[in-house]
């Protein structure tokens, strides 16, 4: 049966920058199968948008969200999570091989499986009553959609297992400081702030942010000499696009440049 999304999740869009929202507040946006299947039929109707140039993750509620539905967890058996698990990680990894950048807003309950969707963005913005948590090891089991290994990387080790292996519960402002989190604001600003700098990103030449954003990566999983080497690859071609010289002109002519992605 064909995925459809719209129920749970939403998708606007404003010129080149789209906004996905979790709207299933009365139910604390948990994660479960209508959940899953609407992200991911979501994410391949985005593949086929070849002029959106950044995207912004927000839900409706006091809550982002209440993270995996329990009663899910009451169906799950080894055999179905050994079937679809690979799936999974990929709805979560899916923003990372996206080449646009994904900024994502998150406010009240952020509990286990929406962390996880936190972690595979590109920059999280938390509202000031965010309080944040990876209980999985509470119900008998370990963060498996990209925690233990996203989470790490991001924080270290020392706080990676303390937040996943005890459990702790933590607000915005310590997000801020272990790095979690890049930049905590007002709950009503979040969603504003959110999209703003999505919309922000969007104004900027597609090949120049897509090289930014690959390269980034590159550089958390690879060499410095790696690192080094894309860049040089990325430079050869950014000089030689239309789009650089679009930029240039734009700036001497106090105009606001019109980017094609050539």
């Amino acid at each position: 049966m064909e995925r459809k999304y719209g129920e749970i999740i939403k998708f606007e869009r404003q010129d080149y920058c789209g906004a996905i929202i979790l709207d299933n507040a009365e139910k604390l946006n948990v994660v479960g199968d209508d959940f899953l299947n609407e992200l991911g039929a979501l994410q391949q109707e985005i593949l086929t948008m070849e002029d959106l140039r950044a995207l912004a993750i927000v839900a409706n509620g006091d809550n982002f969200s209440a993270g995996i539905d329990l009663k899910f967890l009451q169906e799950v058996s080894s055999e179905k999570v050994k079937a679809a698990l690979t799936w999974l990680q990929g709805l979560y990894g899916f923003w990372q091989t996206l080449s646009i950048p994904v900024v994502i807003g998150v406010q009240g309950f952020c509990f286990g499986s929406a962390v996880e969707l936190m972690l595979g963005c590109d920059i999280r913005i938390a509202a000031e009553n965010l309080r944040l948590s990876l209980p999985e090891v509470k119900l008998g089991l370990s963060p498996d959609m990209g925690g233990t290994t996203r989470l790490t990387k991001l924080v270290g080790t020392g706080q990676a297992k303390r937040l996943i292996m005890a459990c702790e519960e933590i607000g915005a402002q310590e997000a801020l400081q272990i790095g979690l989190v890049e930049k905590v604001v007002p709950v009503e600003k979040l969603r504003e702030v959110t999209i703003r700098l999505a919309q922000r990103m969007s104004g900027f030449p597609p090949s120049s942010i897509a090289f930014a954003k690959k390269g980034i990566n590159l550089a958390e999983e690879s060499s410095v000499a790696a690192g080094l080497l894309f860049e040089q690859a990325q430079s050869t071609y950014c000089c030689g696009t239309k789009d650089i010289k679009e930029a240039i002109s734009a700036f001497f002519d106090k105009r606001k440049p019109s980017f094609t992605g050539n």
